[in-house]
């Protein structure tokens, strides 16, 4: 399998106040990752049906350089800055790829 670097991040928003800014920033933000980040191969912001506070981010980078490239765009500091305010919290969890069908093979 490829050596791509991902990651999934579930956040928990406060209210659904925090849940309609926290969707407003992330609308702000996807179209700047689109056009500035080649290297992101993935960046798909998932909602979970029957849990209205909860947004899963699913990443998926050519390589680790690829996300830190991403980690020092303004429109992602922008973004980690702002989020804090519409959190009660979140878990990120980095993934290897060990098989499978994708974007990036080897």
């Amino acid at each position: 399998m490829s050596s791509g670097f991902g990651l999934v991040v579930r956040f928990t928003l406060r209210d659904e106040a925090a849940a309609a800014g926290f969707d407003e920033l992330v609308a702000q933000t996807l179209p700047e990752i689109r056009k500035h980040e080649p290297g992101t191969l993935a960046y798909v912001v998932h909602s979970v049906p029957g849990e209205a506070l909860i947004r899963v981010f699913y990443e998926l980078y050519v390589d680790k350089a690829a996300f830190e490239a991403h980690e020092e765009q303004e429109h992602t500091k922008h973004f980690l800055a702002a989020r804090g305010e519409f959190l009660e919290g979140f878990e990120v969890t980095f993934l290897e790829a060990q098989t499978g069908k994708g974007p990036v093979s080897s």
